[in-house]
């Protein structure tokens, strides 16, 4: 909208000046003596605001320039769409033409981005004075908030509708534009390693055939610092220490709709390690343990990586050795003729420095004390800079927080700091429904209500319900991960679950609760104690007979039909659970072990041992981009006093990639229905690789090889139909197959092909199967 402005009319008397005479004449200018002012035009500001802005005082002689300033100061004040100051003798008279009030705000053309979102960045208010400036800062807000999203084109025009009472709605006319994709990202100075390889280091990537839902293409300038960052560790991670960024230059198109960005970089010399050696300067304390710890080698690729879990291995030997204030510095001697690096790790003794206090910002709803416990420094202890790390860590993996920086300050002396901790909110509960897949259970419906920060407590809620062919379950969980404020976890579980022949002609039930607590007794290791009630039911086992209609035999196994009811099991168990990446001290390689034991027969009608066993070990430490694992598990249901195990607590389901869930193990092969029974033991070992197909990293697309082979045997009854014996015996069962994982919006999907090569004839295979990829 154009201001009309106006000044008013002063009639000054100016001095003459005759051709090059040296003769003049003294300037003279009019002053005025104002014995009032006379306001018009105003109708929601007061005359007393506007005379303050005017500052122009009742009596006292003013000047034709001092009026003016009068005039540009009300203009300037932002309050009145037009102005006019005009001196009639001895009354001052302004009159204004006040801005309108906006009556609503509103967004045209925008769908990428909804109008909530929008009006967080306007600042312009419904009910307030529209300020055109205002409208044109808000304007061009939101094309920044565009811009982040890859849309530079877009375009904002702040448009009034004028209504009555001197009101208008203020409306953006917003024109998206196309996103602005990243055509190609290429490097100058790169001889060891290829343009594809580093593309596929940088966060920032180039448009593909899947630019559509690819959004990791769409050109950032926030994102270039971080790739100029990945592309350093990558290098230097591969032996090159000189490793530098020299620049990056993004090229826009002259469409205005694609960037060209180009990282200019110098790789120089690669280095292994030469001498590697480890002093001490610190008087009494002996250099060998620390020694100890050192996992440089000579001889291998430089990697600060493997520095870095060198020096946190010797600060932890110096933590339980309770010495405080020790500094591990690392000491790098460059042999540019050879190209090796002489590395010495040298104890020195660092500042005497406490940490004064911890200092919480930005929870709006987590509360201070969920922070503060992944803190095991407070107030008054030694300063070590690796503990407040370690911290950080801990907060950012809570997961309650979408970013968490802890930083350290100088505090009311040299020798204090303090713990700054900021944090942003982010959601952390969700309400899901959803659909899930499997090769043999078919298709199902689910829904879930799950918080992970419940009142903001750091406490865990989870209520389930789900449904497939065959099954109906419902479950809730809660979890309290300190309790009595200690290193103690509380949770709580209940379910309800129902199978309708499941891979057999009969259903079950199950009904129960299992309560316990968690607590640490090393410093990767904690032990679960825990209590469990159930009641499960076996039902409608068909017996053998012969069908009225066909003719045929139909029923299940006699060893079923003996196993029907529901009994009730309390047991009371313990889970002792190892974990390496809790303290991290070898970041490519993770390993855990897991083992339980629950005694059954504490009331009930059941009285049972079983033992669980489970350990694993994944590891990038062959190259970064291929991971490789291997798993154990083996388990054994002991029966008490002569009972005999039911189906229900044996052991069954799909333990063996490329065979159907109850596919093996003991099976009565004279009944009809030829009944899958489980087995009390079981045992299966699984090596597996994960590594990249060769297309690009955004597509979410890696490629996996796998090898299964076990067993499940062992009944307490074997007489099955028509008097004769079950093979129960323990007869390997071996399978091989590809994968193919897809990281996609609704979770990691893996698709396995496998193919039996050692199996019984009875035994069920699967060739194919569609699951949720489960994490290490």
């Amino acid at each position: 909208m154009k201001l009309k402005r106006s000044t008013c009319t002063l009639a000054l008397i100016v001095g003459l000046a005759a051709g090059f005479s040296t003769l003049s004449v003294p300037t003279v200018a009019y002053a005025y003596v104002f014995t009032q002012v006379r306001i018009e035009g105003n109708e929601r500001i007061e005359p007393e605001t506007i005379i303050s802005f005017a500052n122009i005082t009742h009596g006292v002689e003013v000047s034709a320039g001092e009026v003016n300033d009068a005039l540009q100061r009300l203009q300037n004040s932002g309050l009145f769409e037009s102005v006019e100051v005009q001196p009639q003798g001895n009354t001052l008279v302004i009159r204004v033409q006040e801005w309108p009030t906006i009556n609503q705000i509103s967004f045209e053309g925008n769908r990428r981005i909804d109008d909530e979102q929008l009006a967080e960045v306007t600042q312009s208010q419904a009910r307030r004075v529209y300020s055109p400036s205002l409208a044109e800062t808000d304007a061009a807000n939101i094309a920044q908030a565009y811009s982040q999203q890859g849309r530079l084109a877009a375009r904002v025009d702040p448009k009034i509708i004028p209504r009555s009472g001197n009101r208008v709605d203020l409306v953006f006319e917003v024109r998206e534009g196309d996103v602005t994709e990243i055509e190609r990202v290429g490097f100058t100075g790169n001889r060891a390693f290829s343009d594809r390889r580093l593309r596929n280091v940088l966060a920032t990537k180039q448009a593909g055939i899947l630019r559509t839902f690819i959004r990791a293409d769409t050109y950032n300038p926030e994102r270039l610092a971080l790739d100029e960052q990945l592309l350093t560790d990558y290098y230097r991670g591969q032996g090159y220490a000189d490793f530098q960024v020299q620049g990056v230059a993004p090229e826009l198109t002259r469409e205005r709709d694609a960037y060209f960005v180009t990282y200019a970089i110098t790789e120089g010399p690669r280095y292994r390690f030469g001498t590697v050696d480890t002093v001490s300067e610190i008087a009494g304390v002996d250099a060998s343990a620390f020694a100890a710890q050192n996992r440089v080698r000579q001889g291998a690729w430089y990697s600060p990586e493997i520095i870095d879990v060198t020096i946190r291995r010797m600060e932890t030997i110096a933590l339980q050795q309770g010495l405080d204030f020790v500094n591990i510095e690392p000491r790098v001697t460059r042999n540019p003729r050879n190209q090796t690096l002489d590395l010495v790790f040298a104890l020195t003794r660092g500042p005497r420095v406490f940490v004064e206090r911890i200092d919480i910002e930005g929870n709006t709803t987590t509360l201070d004390q969920v922070i503060r416990r992944q803190f095991q420094t407070v107030e008054g202890d030694p300063f070590n800079p690796r503990e407040i790390r370690n911290s950080a860590e801990r907060i950012r993996a809570l997961g309650y927080f979408a970013d968490a920086q802890v930083d350290t300050r100088e505090g009311s002396s040299p020798q204090q700091v303090i713990v700054d901790v900021n944090v942003e909110e982010q959601p952390t509960g969700s309400l899901e429904f959803g659909a899930s897949y499997g090769a043999s259970s078919g298709v199902g419906l689910n829904a879930s209500l799950s918080e992970r920060n419940f009142l903001g407590r750091g406490q865990e809620l989870g209520i389930g319900i789900s449904t497939a062919s065959g099954s109906r379950s419902g479950t809730f969980n809660f979890a309290e991960p300190a309790f009595l404020g200690r290193d103690l976890r509380f949770s709580f579980g209940a379910w309800y679950r129902e199978t309708d022949n499941d891979n057999s002609k009969f259903d079950t039930r199950s009904v129960g609760f299992q309560t316990g607590i968690e607590f640490p007794v090393s410093a990767s290791g904690r032990l679960d104690l825990h209590y469990k009630l159930s009641k499960d039911t076996i039902r409608d086992v068909e017996e053998i007979r012969t069908d009225p209609e066909t003719g045929e035999l139909v029923g299940s196994s006699p060893i079923l039909v003996d196993e029907q009811g529901g009994l009730w099991t309390s047991a009371l168990g313990y889970r002792y659970n190892y974990d390496s990446r809790r303290v991290g001290l070898n970041p490519r390689t993770a390993t855990k072990l897991s083992f339980t034991q629950d005694f059954a027969g504490f009331g009930g009608d059941v009285k049972s041992v079983t033992t669980l066993l489970s350990a694993g070990v994944e590891s990038t430490a062959w190259r970064p981009n291929v991971t490789m694992r291997a798993e154990f598990e083996a388990g054994s249901i002991h029966m008490l006093d002569d009972q005999s195990s039911r189906v229900i607590d044996r052991f069954g389901g799909q333990r063996v990639r490329g065979f159907e869930a109850n596919g093996i193990g003991p099976r009565d092969l004279e009944a009809p229905n030829e009944d899958a029974l489980g087995g009390n033991y079981f045992w299966v070992a699984r090596a597996e690789a994960q590594f990249p197909i060769g297309l690009p990293e955004e597509y979410g697309l890696t490629g996996g090889i796998f090898a299964d082979v076990g067993s499940i045997w062992g009944l307490d009854k074997t007489t099955g139909a028509n008097g004769v014996t079950v093979d129960d015996s323990m007869h390997p069962r071996a399978a091989v197959g590809v994968s193919l994982f897809w990281t996609t919006p609704i979770g990691p999907l893996r698709m396995n092909v496998a193919k039996a090569v050692e199996k019984q004839d009875y035994d069920e295979e699967q060739v194919f199967d569609l699951t949720l990829s489960t994490s290490f």
